[in-house]
């Protein structure tokens, strides 16, 4: 078994590729256990949002591992071998340590990512297939995730995925007072953005989800609307900004309601953001004359501005996550030898009890307590020497002074 992880992300696959490899949050433990349930996988994570899926896991046959994901989403392993990663041990630890530390993100320095893998964490040990190894890792993560904040400034001067929709909005409006603004979704994704809209005083602001319930917690938050997405046709055309971000497997917005849409607007702008994964809008609808429709990749351009400040401190990151990943390293080295040591030690006590157990039968039988003690300790004695002496006495040359060289080690001996 080793560490492994796989993937795709931002960096290597356009937002059409990443969703055909998404992972829906209400069935991801379901996912868990059918990979978890290869004979070959022992321990499995994984990782999906908008901008990544990968699989972090502890098995013995790694390339079994990507031929899941294909199979899983119903895909030919070829269609998306170009856009994977493939990371082995320690090019896997460091990779967890970088991603929760912002420095492998759209945004550099953004901490969303952090608390994501923190819920991909949570998902795992419910599911139960995090074990001692992936278990040991993430805590690690972690750790390595809040040094890198404390002792650099890598989220400092940090242009979220919400305040570049504000600012690409910008660009079409002239002023934001004068929009009407509809959140389609009601997560932590949808809750950022409005708070960044909501700081421009839009006029009017709007929040469907599948459960009005939730949609109507976030929306009198800004002293907005609440409806359901089954209203979406009839709120549509009074919308100027139009932000989603849901879990949904299927286009909410297509391009037939957005047309429809826009005439009765009378082909006044409407400007879309998509931040789901798979996509909530229908790629066609970008299309449309007086439609501005952008994803997450399109923001990439925005969040570019101000990074240079970020890539010094991304340098300084660097640096300690090098150093973390070293130690992750010793201690993963020092747990591949556990089973030898448990083996020595079960092998010692079979041993202990055997001598033992002689020692009461002859004690027992009214042996002269001394006489036992003796016969114990030498007993047990040759067992235990046995093995290094017969090994010593059967090999030859070099082999037998590399040998005598590492027993003298091994039992502190300083020969004359």
């Amino acid at each position: 078994m080793q560490l492994f992880t796989f993937g795709i992300n931002h960096q290597t696959a356009p937002v059409s590729i990443r969703e055909k490899v998404a992972f829906h949050a209400e069935t991801l433990e379901r996912a868990l256990h059918d990979f978890a349930g290869k004979r070959t996988v022992k321990e499995a994570l994984i990782l999906s949002t908008c901008n990544r899926t990968e699989i972090y896991c502890n098995t013995s046959e790694p390339q079994q591992a990507v031929d899941w994901l294909a199979n899983y989403h119903n895909l030919q392993r070829a269609s998306i071998d170009p856009y994977l990663y493939a990371l082995p041990q320690e090019q896997a630890v460091k990779h967890a340590f970088r991603v929760a530390s912002g420095l492998d993100s759209m945004v550099l320095g953004e901490t969303q990512i952090l608390g994501q893998l923190k819920q991909a964490v949570g998902v795992a040990e419910r599911a139960g297939t995090l074990g001692t190894l992936l278990h040991k890792l993430f805590q690690r993560t972690f750790s390595v995730a809040k040094e890198v904040r404390t002792q650099t400034e890598i989220g400092a001067n940090s242009v979220s995925m919400a305040a570049a929709a504000v600012r690409l909005a910008e660009r079409i409006f002239p002023s934001l007072t004068e929009q009407n603004v509809l959140f389609i979704g009601a997560g932590e994704m949808i809750e950022l953005c409005a708070s960044h809209f909501a700081a421009q005083h839009p006029r009017h602001i709007t929040v469907a989800n599948r459960t009005v319930e939730r949609a109507r917690l976030l929306a009198q938050r800004f002293h907005g609307e609440a409806i359901t997405l089954n209203e979406l046709p009839e709120y549509l055309a009074k919308q100027d900004i139009i932000v989603t971000s849901t879990a949904s497997p299927l286009p909410i917005l297509g391009k037939g309601l957005v047309e429809r849409t826009i005439k009765q607007r009378k082909h006044r702008p409407m400007f879309m953001v998509d931040l789901a994964v798979p996509r909530d809008i229908e790629a066609e609808v970008g299309q449309l004359d007086d439609v501005f429709l952008y994803t997450v990749d399109d923001l990439a351009q925005v969040i570019e501005a101000g990074i240079d400040n970020r890539k010094l401190a991304a340098a300084e990151a660097e640096v300690i996550i090098e150093n973390q990943v070293g130690s992750f390293m010793e201690w993963l080295e020092i747990r591949s030898v556990v089973p030898t040591i448990r083996a020595l030690r079960d092998q010692g006590e079979r041993f202990r009890r055997h001598e033992l157990e002689h020692a009461k039968r002859l004690l027992a039988n009214g042996a002269d307590p001394a006489s036992v003690a003796e016969h114990l300790s030498r007993a047990l004695t040759n067992k235990l020497m046995h093995g290094p002496s017969h090994a010593l006495n059967h090999v030859h040359g070099e082999d037998r002074s590399r040998m005598e060289a590492l027993l003298w080690r091994l039992y502190n001996i300083h020969p004359e």
